[in-house]
């Protein structure tokens, strides 16, 4: 018996209408009149079936199921035809050689992959997350000066893409746009050529151009080597932005950097064994790259190693161990060692390159709790706390200093912070923190989503205040925020290095007063940044 001619001409005809139709409304209806067609000839296959004898009728038969299944990754595709449950019995008094009904509903669901394939259901899955910002800014300098702007507006654009090709495989990227308003001035000064700097090319305001945030794999297991441990790898330009705990405040599902020591855009791998499901028990190993030596594509030798004074390979591996997360209460930590940090070798001219300083471990602890007690009031039950603690330790290559000192330093940080539900409506959520770093406090911070500088790598003491409403449903929401850093030692947002007397480096962390002579104006003493968005995310 042939293959159902009903079948043949389904596919034949999808395939035709779906290539050459006008509007993708006009492909979507094709698609759901030919999958109807597709469905009555599964119908069909059910009542041809060899009926079993009367008495045998209840225990002989099995069901056969046809169900449609919606995409996972757009709700808004056309149903196909998903699976379909059948006997295994053959017509043995039928003398010719049939197809089985297995092995027809075999050929309807390849034809159905098909279909879908040609269709939307291999297109990239695409979000539009959106953000304009209007911010009021203000430092006040060392020497009692004031900088400022009092209408700084922005816009931020993300648009997230991803396709699961199987179960066990997905591709997951994101491009950005960030800018401000207008063409923008300033941009030829001593430190304009680190605007594009490719850690914080997409975080902050730097011009009209779309770029690769994020774009990497991502395969998962159940198993691993035959043992009962889920198990992730992934490689890519990592989702290295936006980690936890910093979060909260940006209104974001959280990536998986400690936020405290590592906010910062590289490209790297990762992979994830899951120790213990009850108890949530997962290590995670980390691996990236901040910068290649390389030599440029059209000197005498491609992409080798560049000579003895370029600065070589900055490579950074971590690990991220949490023995308890039961979603309420969870226990997390980063330790990782970054190799071959750099800073400028002139602070008055960042133009004039830089130089490798040495190696930095940091290690990261947080504890927190995503609603306090056990139903003592509906305000704690959707309440979140946190506390952080964070150090970092310097590893000065021979000869050479970092943050102003030869010798090894360390630096610490605690963070702590909660954010509770709104007092004005159902949904809102408001926050308040507040973190302290020591005099040789250093973390890679420097993509935080806060433009007068990272409030987390602050050497003094930083300040947060926020409120998220939601306009409409969780499509539209505005946000109003308050930071404010007051800086103890300078150096804050500087890089790895750095001389006793500021000579050479940006790290070197100087304590911040009046007589500081005349360098005081180059010196922020307390920075401010009252900031209003409205975000559309669809």
């Amino acid at each position: 018996m042939n293959k159902p001619l009903l079948l043949s001409l389904a596919a034949a005809a999808l395939l035709s209408t779906n290539l050459n139709a006008q509007s993708m409304l006009e492909r979507f209806e094709a698609m759901e009149r030919e999958m109807n067609q597709l469905r009555q000839e599964i119908a069909a296959l059910k009542s041809s079936k060899i009926a079993a004898p009367a008495d045998e009728e209840e225990e002989g038969d099995e069901e056969e199921e046809a169900s449609d299944q919606e995409s996972s990754d757009d709700e808004d595709a056309v149903r196909t035809v998903a699976s379909v449950e059948e006997d295994e019995d053959e017509d043995e008094e039928d003398g010719e050689d049939i197809i089985s009904d297995e092995e027809r509903i075999s050929d309807l669901e390849e034809t159905v992959s098909e279909l879908n394939r040609r269709t939307s259901g291999s297109h990239l899955k695409f979000k539009v997350d959106y953000r304009f910002a209007i911010e009021n800014i203000n430092y006040e300098m060392a020497d009692g000066s004031e900088a400022k702007n009092n209408g700084f507006m922005t816009n931020r654009l993300w648009i997230d893409m991803g396709y699961k090709a199987t179960n066990n495989l997905s591709f997951i990227g994101q491009l950005a746009y960030n800018k401000a308003f207008g063409a923008r001035s300033g941009t030829s000064g001593t430190n304009a050529s680190l605007d594009g700097f490719d850690w914080i090319a997409n975080e902050n305001a730097y011009d009209d151009q779309i770029r690769v945030r994020s774009a990497y794999f991502l395969w998962q297991e159940q198993e691993f080597m035959g043992l009962d441990v889920p198990w992730t790898f992934s490689i890519g330009r990592r989702p290295s932005t936006g980690g936890h705990l910093v979060n909260l405040r940006d209104d974001d599902k959280p990536n998986s950097p400690l936020g405290h020591s590592i906010n910062v855009e590289f490209d790297g791998l990762s992979s994830q064994f899951t120790l213990n499901k009850e108890w949530g028990t997962s290590v995670k190993l980390c691996l990236g790259r901040g910068m290649s030596n390389a030599a440029p594509k059209f000197a005498g030798t491609p992409y080798a190693d560049n000579d003895a004074n370029a600065n070589p390979d900055m490579d950074i591996a971590g690990l991220i161990f949490t023995p308890y997360d039961d979603r309420q209460y969870k226990f997390s930590a980063l330790y990782y060692y970054a190799d071959n940090l750099i800073d400028v070798k002139n602070p008055n001219d960042y133009s004039a390159g830089f130089d490798t300083v040495g190696g930095m471990h940091s290690v990261t602890a947080y504890f927190s709790i995503n609603g306090i007690g056990n139903e003592i009031s509906d305000f704690l039950d959707d309440t979140t706390f946190f506390i952080s603690g964070a150090a970092s330790v310097t590893n000065p290559k021979d000869g050479m200093a970092m943050l102003g000192s030869t010798e090894t330093e360390t630096g610490t940080s605690y963070w702590i912070g909660t954010q509770f539900p709104s007092l004005l409506t159902e949904d809102g959520r408001w926050g308040l923190e507040y973190n302290h770093g020591s005099k040789y406090w250093r973390s890679i911070t420097y993509g935080e989503d806060t433009n007068i500088g990272s409030k987390l790598a602050a050497r003094g003491d930083a300040y947060e205040a926020y409120m998220t409403e939601y306009l409409v449903d969780d499509i539209l929401s505005m946000q109003l925020r308050y930071t404010y850093i007051d800086y103890k030692y300078s150096g804050s947002n500087g890089f790895f290095g750095g001389s006793a007397d500021g000579s050479t480096g940006s790290g070197t962390p100087f304590l911040i007063n009046s007589s500081m002579g005349g360098n005081a104006a180059n010196y922020v003493d307390t920075a401010q940044d009252i900031r209003l968005y409205i975000r559309y995310r669809y």
